[in-house]
């Protein structure tokens, strides 16, 4: 796998391309948590070590007071305010259009996978259009349904959907994930759901665990 260069897109991005070429391949959309920008989620996803993938892991729009990005502002803890998660769910959806026409990238294998903040905006901009992609992978947070975006839980029969918190989450306790993971089992989502011993991380197991799931839900094993 090699770092390419990036296009010129509606949000400023990493990506990471396949050796080889002449094909498209499946794809993996990383977005970062609130403080973080770009970089921060790479190091994770290369270390699943699946050769044949394209990673991409872009910026989110907003400037966070305290250094890095956000995807959106509170409008209340844990409640994110309507207008600017809005805007980056439009912001997402045309991103994945241009990474689409952009790379080689098989447009009905790309996995949403987010971590912390990035979680809620996979999952919001997952649920706003489920048909956009495979699946979801959401790392340490919650389906952000007091949004006012329109979400569709109930058109997920056999969705694929990856699961995975720290049983001593502090940032978000993993009573989410596991609400989470109830609200989208119980609307037919095929959901896989793993607690681990953790804080408020991606640990060595959830990237094991990540792996398995990516090769089945991919086809690549």
């Amino acid at each position: 796998m090699r770092q390419g260069k990036p296009i010129a897109s509606t949000l400023e991005h990493l990506v990471f391309l396949p050796a080889s070429a002449g094909r498209t391949f499946p794809t993996i959309i990383g977005m970062h948590g609130r403080g973080a920008d770009e970089n921060d989620l790479a190091s994770a996803l290369l270390a699943l070590e699946i050769p044949d993938l394209v990673l991409v892991t872009p910026r989110a729009p907003f400037a966070f007071p305290y250094g890095g990005y956000a995807w959106y502002n509170l409008a209340e803890e844990g409640v994110p305010n309507p207008e600017t998660l809005q805007t980056s769910v439009g912001l997402v959806q045309k991103f994945v259009d241009e990474v689409k026409a952009a790379y080689p990238v098989d447009p009905k294998r790309i996995i949403l996978l987010g971590f912390s903040q990035g979680t809620m905006m996979a999952y919001a901009t997952a649920l706003s259009n489920p048909s956009m992609f495979r699946g979801i992978a959401a790392l340490s947070g919650y389906v952000p349904y007091r949004s006012r975006l329109p979400l569709q839980p109930s058109n997920l029969a056999g969705f694929p959907v990856f699961i995975s918190h720290g049983l001593n989450d502090t940032v978000i306790p993993v009573q989410y994930g596991r609400e989470a993971a109830k609200l989208l089992a119980d609307a037919g989502a095929n959901v896989t759901y793993r607690e681990y011993p953790m804080g408020h991380e991606i640990g060595e197991q959830t990237i094991r665990d990540l792996k398995q799931w990516l090769l089945k839900v991919l086809r690549l094993s």
